[in-house]
């Protein structure tokens, strides 16, 4: 790579990481006011126009208020915990490509921080490892409640860790990478075989609910049994890297089903600019799924625990198995003849 594709790289590194920033900002002011309009509340109306800037007033305030640990904490994990959440949030979004790219200087500027050919895999990993945050904040606090919350959070992840798995293999069996641009591509030739995978969609969107901790599947935070779960003993920043890296999990879990499942920024295009409408289009999907996250948790109650870990064991992950088998026999067919060429990437 030389100086100018290092530098290329380099800015779109920090406009990725900024506009993330100020996306996940307007995401908790967009679900504060869906909440309080669905609930008849009033909602945050004070700080900017309508509010807006609420999330910024909110973090500027944990950035200034004393941070406390204590006595009994695990000094050196406490402090890592934290960390844990935010960089793998960041990190996994890294793959997700939002537009078709554009050229500027004679060179090809991908709409995508890395095309890995294992994008799968390494969404897989960066949310594994995020896992490690809740397990580690619990442990380290030396409390009881954040304690349970981190077993908890070990458990649900790890189930609903398997299901979300399976629910994207059909994916790539039908498009014949795990690379998130072919899948992407894939989808805009064979639009149709979008079809196939309505069921993985539904079930991957339940996962990511419960990947994400958000309700129904909040038992990892449950106020009314675990005071606030993992991040109990938590205050000022510490606290705000935990915030923000549930909000960044919901975006990216949000982009990645547009990308495996809704074509990803494909759309229309309108006088001209490739580009800026596919980051239109990625936007618009992506934030109908976020808006979906809102309403979900404004409208249904928590679940038991023990349901919570049957629904997964029981029921998403066996039928998200017979189904990707289902798929496989299918396209094994295709390629030895028996059966038209339905599918792309084969």
């Amino acid at each position: 790579m030389d100086f100018w594709g290092f530098l290329i790289k380099a800015i779109s590194v920090i406009v990725v990481f900024f506009g993330l920033l100020i996306f996940t900002m307007l995401t908790v002011w967009g679900e504060r006011k869906v909440a309080s309009y669905m609930q008849t509340r009033i909602g945050p109306n004070q700080a900017g126009p309508g509010g807006v800037l609420i999330t910024l007033a909110d973090g500027i305030k944990l950035f200034f208020k004393e941070s406390i640990v204590p006595l009994r904490a695990d000094r050196i994990v406490y402090e890592l915990a934290p960390i844990l959440a935010m960089v793998p949030a960041f990190l996994a979004f890294a793959i997700i490509p939002f537009g078709p790219g554009f050229n500027i200087i004679g060179r090809f500027v991908p709409m995508q921080i890395a095309n890995l050919n294992v994008g799968l895999l390494w969404f897989l990993a960066m949310s594994s490892i995020g896992v490690y945050s809740s397990m580690l904040a619990g442990w380290s606090s030396g409390s009881k409640y954040p304690l349970l919350g981190g077993v908890r959070a070990s458990a649900q992840v790890i189930s609903y860790e398997a299901a979300m798995s399976l629910a994207m293999v059909p994916v790539v069996i039908l498009a014949g990478s795990m690379e998130l641009q072919d899948i992407v591509n894939a989808q805009g030739t064979y639009w149709w075989f979008i079809v196939p995978l309505v069921i993985p969609f539904f079930f991957f969107f339940i996962a990511g609910l419960a990947e994400t901790n958000r309700p129904p599947f909040d038992l990892v935070e449950a106020e009314t049994e675990l005071v606030g779960g993992f991040h109990t003993e938590y205050s000022g920043i510490r606290f705000a890297l935990f915030y923000l890296a549930e909000y960044i999990n919901v975006i990216t879990i949000s982009a990645l089903a547009t990308t495996f499942f809704l074509g990803g920024w494909q759309g229309p295009v309108f006088f001209g600019l490739p580009g800026l409408w596919g980051l239109i289009w990625f936007l618009l999907k992506t934030s109908i799924l976020i808006f979906i996250f809102f309403w979900i948790r404004v409208t249904v109650p928590r679940i038991r625990y023990d349901k919570l870990m049957q629904f997964g064991w029981k029921v998403l992950i066996p039928i998200n198995l017979v189904y990707t088998m289902v798929i496989a026999f299918l396209v094994a067919l295709q390629v030895e003849g028996h059966l038209p060429n339905w599918f792309g990437g084969r």
